[in-house]
């Protein structure tokens, strides 16, 4: 499963690949927070969280080793047919779309070597995603404003209270502190997964996201 600087690396890489106006994304700020959203009620990603919020109704899925959050639900639930949508939910979708793409290509390339998604796979996978994680160069970090507290408020789904977005932004900037100070500019060891298995999920993930935005213009 991804975790924050992937999601991070993907945004910077839409936006700086794309531009916000060809993706039909008005507010970077809260394009870049909606991409962590799914994860803040999760209780794993923010400390001191307000409530919590099953993975299964944020994330679209049901819980198993690789869950594949089901983002096509989501978008007809909350952006299809809609004659306005927040930047916050088009960026909760980028996230659900990029967990179900990496989880998928993990499911499959634990299929390809006859290993079953168990403990020894998960531990081996979540090794592997940290190392994937510190390849990438991110420096973005989502600021609180009254724009970006609006949008959580009338999130669809749920409604993210100010004091989970204050500690959200505080995660995402100790993430992306961290990730720059252990930033790794040679491809890693990996014990499980391979460098051409990150480069092809990686990929695939941007181009469903911006197919999925574009499709919206």
């Amino acid at each position: 499963m991804p975790s924050w600087n992937i999601h991070t690396a993907h945004v910077e890489r839409l936006l700086r690949e794309e531009g916000a106006a060809r993706l039909g994304v008005r507010d970077a700020n809260a394009f870049l927070l909606g991409n962590l959203v799914p994860d803040i009620y999760v209780g794993y990603m923010v400390p001191d969280i307000s409530l919590r919020i099953d993975y299964k109704l944020t994330h679209h899925t049901i819980r198993e080793h690789i869950p594949l959050p089901r983002y096509d639900e989501f978008w007809e639930f909350y952006i299809a047919g809609q004659d306005k949508v927040s930047d916050v939910t088009l960026g909760a979708w980028a996230h659900l779309v990029a967990d179900h793409v990496y989880n998928a290509h993990t499911r499959a390339y634990l299929a390809s070597i006859g290993m079953e998604a168990g403990e020894r796979a998960r531990i081996g996978k979540q090794g592997d995603f940290a190392l994937f994680g510190r390849t990438l160069d991110i420096s973005m970090v989502p600021q609180v404003n009254e724009a970006l507290l609006a949008q959580c408020r009338a999130f669809p789904p749920y409604t993210i209270l100010p004091h989970d977005v204050e500690g959200a932004v505080e995660s995402a900037r100790r993430i992306v502190e961290k990730n720059r100070a252990e930033h790794l500019g040679e491809t890693p060891d990996y014990q499980l997964l391979t460098a051409d298995f990150f480069d092809v999920a990686r990929e695939e993930a941007h181009a469903t996201i911006v197919a999925g935005l574009r499709s919206r213009l």
